[in-house]
């Protein structure tokens, strides 16, 4: 984790990579992958990280995609009565409400666009993906933020892998076994980092 953590840090901190060079007028949304099982390893990295780079004047923003859903519910005046009545709810009924609160296109696009539009910010970095599955699928966030993200590089730290399918494109595997969909204009830290030497 030191050797990634040295790595990332080498590429935010770059001209290019805060410039968003090299990216042949694409969306500058970009991958991190990790195995889901060194979870705890990389929150403690992602903090770590953002702290270093803001230490060196580097303006970051850091969204947890689970506690943006919290944050919704809790505005919304559900997240309460949720956790009081938990068990009394239909399982069924708490996973559409779910999946209607974390919805990206009508509410976290719209949220997560309040909380990076200070033009001071650099990066945002993402994380909790796996944490608000499956009631928010990373390619519906990816599709509904691109019109958002032009200012800035974005980060999404992904647990499972990002690779190229033939035919297919780009497909993102959450924990590495569940099933892709959708297309990513996303690029892979990994590939960007060679592009950049």
């Amino acid at each position: 984790m030191s050797e990634l953590a040295d790595q990332l840090y080498s590429i935010f901190s770059s001209s290019k990579f805060l410039n968003m060079e090299g990216l042949a007028n694409e969306v500058p949304i970009f991958i991190q992958t990790y195995d889901v099982s060194e979870e705890d390893q990389m929150e403690a990295l992602t903090r770590a990280l953002a702290s270093r780079l803001q230490n060196d004047g580097i303006k970051i923003a850091e969204i947890n995609l689970f506690s943006l859903l919290l944050d919704e519910l809790r505005e919304e005046g559900l997240l309460d009565d949720l956790i009081a009545d938990e068990q009394g709810f239909d399982r069924e009924d708490l996973f559409q409400t779910l999946i209607n609160y974390a919805d990206p296109s009508s509410r976290l696009a719209d949220r997560l666009a309040k909380e990076i539009e200070n033009p001071d910010i650099q990066i945002t970095f993402i994380t909790g993906v796996g944490h608000v599955f499956p009631f928010l699928r990373t390619h519906t966030l990816l599709d509904s933020i691109q019109p958002i993200m032009m200012d800035h590089p974005l980060v999404l730290f992904f647990p499972g892998e990002y690779t190229q399918v033939q035919g297919l494109g780009s497909q993102l595997r959450l924990f590495g076994k569940v099933q892709p969909k959708g297309y990513y204009r996303a690029f892979n830290l990994d590939h960007y980092h060679s592009i950049i030497q």
